[in-house]
C-alpha cells in the first residue's frame, strides 16, 4: 500500500506580526500533521520550524501608497513568481495571512486554479469598504477571523468564515499581578502607575504625546503619587518623544522603556493610549484606558467618510458598547484626557476589570489550534463555518 503524501502548505505572511501568526500555525498543524510540509514567504520565526522561504518577509513589508508605489515594480515580480511557484507545485491548500493587498489577488488567481485557499486574519471589511466581502468570497474558501464581530459580518453575506480567537489572549494571562509587574520594571509597586503610549508612528507620536504630556502634567497635581512611564518601538522613537517632552514637560518624571510594551501595560494600572492593536493588549493586560485617535486634517476627512462605526476602538468593538473613553481628533485635549482618566484611578476600576477580563475570556480559544483545524477541514473538503 503506498503512504500517503505529505501535506503541502503554501503561506505568505508579509510582517512581523504574520510571521509571529504563521510560526505558531506551523506548530499546530505539525501536532496532527507532523510530516507536513511549508514554503512561500515567510519570516525568520516560521523558517526556524522549517519553512523554505522563496522571498524575504521583508519584500511585502511595505505601508503606505507612496511607497507601495514606489515598489510596485518589484512586488509585482514578487508575486508573478511566487504565483508560478505555486501553479506549478500545487499545494494542498494556501493560506495569505493578513495582508490582504498581497494575498487576496494571489488567494483568487489560486482558487481559480482549482488550489483552496485560506486567509487568516479578517481585513477590517466590516468598518470600511463593505463590498471587498464580494472579493473575499470569490477569493477564499474560508476566512479565519480572529474577533467575533467580524465572523457576525462574514455570516451576514453568508461567506464561510470561522472564529478562532486571538492569539495575544492565549498569551496573556487572565489574571494580572501589578505589584509583580511593577517591581520588574524598576517601579514602585506601591504606588499606582500611569502609561503615556502615543503610538509606533513617527506621526501619533507627534500629533499624541504633547498633549498626553499636558494631561500627565494635570494629573499629577491631582496624584502626586502617580508613577510615569512609557514605551517607544525603537531608539529613534525615544528620541523623538523625549524631545517633545523637554519642550512640554522637561520636569515630570517619565521612566522611558523601548520595545517593552507589553510588560510596561502589564505594569500599568492605567494608559493614555492611540487606536490600534495595542488597545486590545492594555485590555488583556487590564490596563484601564483612555483611547485617542487624531489625524493629519486631509486623512481624517477622507477616513470620516468611508468608516461607519459607533466605535473605533477594539475594547469598544468587542463590548458592542462605550466601555472604554474614545477621543477624537478635535476632542484630544489635556483637560478632556484628564477629565476620562481620573475616575479610572478612582471609583470605575473593578466593574471596567471585570469587563476586561470576561471579554478577554471570549476570545481565548486555543487560536492556532483552532485554525489549524479550520485548514485541515478545508483540505479535507469539510468546510464548515464554525463558530
Amino acid at each position: 500500500m503506498q503512504a500517503a503524501k505529505p501535506l503541502k502548505i503554501a503561506i505568505i505572511a508579509g510582517e512581523h506580526s504574520g510571521d509571529i501568526l504563521g510560526a505558531d500555525l506551523m506548530i499546530a498543524l505539525k501536532a496532527t500533521h507532523p510530516d507536513a510540509v511549508f514554503y512561500g514567504i515567510g519570516g525568520p520565526r516560521m523558517q526556524a520550524l522549517g519553512f523554505t522561504a522563496h522571498f524575504d518577509m521583508e519584500e511585502l513589508a511595505v505601508m503606505g501608497i507612496v511607497e507601495v508605489l514606489g515598489r510596485l515594480r518589484r512586488l509585482l515580480q514578487v508575486k508573478r513568481e511566487i504565483l508560478a511557484t505555486f501553479m506549478a507545485d500545487k499545494p494542498d491548500v494556501f493560506v495569505g495571512i493578513d495582508a490582504p493587498d498581497f494575498n487576496l489577488p494571489v488567494e483568487l488567481q489560486l482558487k481559480q486554479a482549482g488550489i483552496k485557499t485560506v486567509h487568516y486574519v479578517s481585513p477590517s471589511v466590516w468598518a470600511w469598504r463593505h463590498k471587498r466581502i464580494f472579493k473575499i468570497a470569490a477569493a477564499t474558501n474560508m476566512v479565519l477571523s480572529l474577533l467575533p464581530f467580524e465572523k457576525a459580518f462574514y455570516d451576514k453575506y453568508q461567506v464561510p468564515c470561522t472564529f478562532v480567537g486571538h492569539t495575544m489572549a492565549d498569551s496573556m494571562p487572565l489574571e494580572v499581578n501589578k505589584a509583580v509587574a511593577k517591581v520588574e520594571l524598576g517601579l514602585d509597586s506601591t504606588k499606582a502607575v500611569l502609561a503615556l503610549m502615543p503610538g509606533s508612528r513617527t506621526n501619533e507620536i507627534k500629533l499624541l504625546a504633547p498633549d498626553f504630556l499636558s494631561a500627565a502634567l494635570l494629573l499629577q497635581q491631582q496624584f502626586p503619587d502617580l508613577q510615569f512611564v512609557c514605551n517607544m518601538v525603537t531608539d529613534a522613537k525615544a528620541e523623538q518623544f523625549k524631545a517633545i517632552k523637554a519642550q512640554l514637560a522637561p520636569d515630570l518624571d517619565v521612566k522611558l522603556f523601548i520595545g517593552q510594551a507589553r510588560q510596561v501595560l502589564l505594569a500599568a494600572d492605567a494608559t493614555f493610549i492611540t487606536s490600534g492593536t495595542a488597545t486590545l493588549e492594555a485590555m488583556l493586560a487590564k490596563c484601564l484606558m483612555v483611547v485617542s485617535y487624531r489625524a493629519n486634517w486631509l486623512t481624517y476627512q477622507i477616513g470620516r467618510r468611508l468608516v461607519k462605526l459607533a466605535h473605533f476602538s477594539l475594547p469598544n468593538l468587542l463590548a458592542g458598547r462605550g466601555m472604554v473613553t474614545e477621543l477624537l481628533q478635535h476632542q484630544v485635549t489635556p483637560q478632556a484626557l484628564v477629565a476620562a482618566m481620573t475616575p479610572l484611578l478612582t471609583s470605575q476600576r473593578d466593574t471596567l476589570l471585570s469587563e476586561y477580563q470576561q471579554i478577554h475570556q471570549s476570545i481565548k480559544c486555543d487560536a492556532s489550534v483552532k485554525a489549524a483545524q479550520a485548514i485541515i477541514q478545508v483540505v479535507n473538503n469539510d468546510v464548515v463555518s464554525a463558530s
